[in-house]
């Protein structure tokens, strides 16, 4: 049997007035829009994830005690699980710009209901979801997605 590697990511849907932060990827990056976040990393749990991520991709502060949970999704491949736990957040300090030059050419603010047609598929999934209070989704490699599980209590 092979081996599958599990890797965690944690992202946040960012709030200010009804919109939300998008970053836009480089070229050799994919070229479209996704949010802050990343993978967490051995030592850390999924909100300091998110605050260093913050930190390091948007030149931002994040607490922990603004981060709520709103969506996880479990996405697969032939080789590997990815579990992405997605928060949300309307509250920061910092000036906000895209700092990971090489990753991201510009940060963007967008209403929900005018969102721009190249976002990554996992966020527009998941954006999808979490407006439909859906608060867990699947996705495989092969771009068939499944939506299932419960809705969220908020």
């Amino acid at each position: 049997m092979p081996t599958v590697k599990t890797v965690i990511k944690a992202r946040v849907i960012l709030y200010d007035h009804g919109r939300i932060l998008l970053l836009k990827q480089t070229k050799p990056n994919g070229g479209n829009y996704t949010l802050v976040g990343g993978t967490v990393e051995a030592e850390e749990f999924a909100q300091q994830c998110l605050i260093r991520e913050s930190k390091e991709e948007a030149g931002i502060t994040l607490e922990q005690k603004d981060l709520t949970l709103v969506h996880v999704m479990h996405k697969r491949s032939k080789n590997e699980h990815r579990i992405g736990l997605f928060f949300k957040a309307s509250r920061w300090e910092g000036k906000l710009r895209a700092r990971e030059k090489e990753k991201f050419k510009a940060a963007h603010w967008f209403d929900l209901d005018r969102l721009p047609t190249n976002l990554t598929p996992t966020i527009q999934q998941v954006l999808k979801c979490y407006r439909k209070g859906i608060f867990y989704s699947e996705m495989s490699k092969k771009s068939e997605s499944k939506v299932r599980g419960q809705l969220n209590t908020r």
